[in-house]
């Protein structure tokens, strides 16, 4: 990597640490959370809520500094993670996965009330996913 790349560098590390971060404290604190409770206690349902939006938005974003430091334009958040994981070459299937993360994404943030529990979930299934890209995205820092 060349020193032109040095600020997105230490972004990218940054922004790697966070939703390092926000995934550990979603396993310790409320992985294990259950429909029930996230429907009742209006505490839990918010924080859940907003550490998935704050990983997912984080993730968009070291996604989307590694395209543009690649020169790899994309229209919107949904292709920016598609992308990212082509470059990664992650498998189609992975590729499409990653893409949906994005959508999901857009329904906490909207605050689409009927979607949440289901973003939740989809997020818990991915979560693997996520951590590997993440670590691709590590070796190409070469920060590990």
């Amino acid at each position: 990597m060349s020193k032109q790349y040095s600020y997105a560098k230490g972004r990218i590390e940054e922004s790697v640490k966070f939703v390092s971060g926000e995934m550990e404290e979603f396993s310790q604190d409320y992985q294990s959370q259950s429909w029930k409770t996230y429907q009742e206690d209006k505490k839990i349902q918010k924080l859940m809520d907003r550490t998935v939006e704050n990983i997912l938005t984080a993730l968009i974003e070291i996604c989307g500094t590694v395209l543009a430091e690649e020169g790899i334009a994309t229209d919107n958040y949904a292709e920016t993670l598609r992308q990212a994981g082509k470059y990664f070459d992650f498998s189609e299937e992975e590729q499409t996965q990653l893409s949906r993360l994005a959508v999901l994404r857009n329904r906490l943030a909207h605050r689409y009330l009927n979607f949440r529990w289901q973003v939740i979930s989809t997020y818990k299934d991915q979560q693997e996913l996520i951590q590997g890209l993440l670590r691709k995205v590590l070796r190409r820092e070469e920060i590990i």
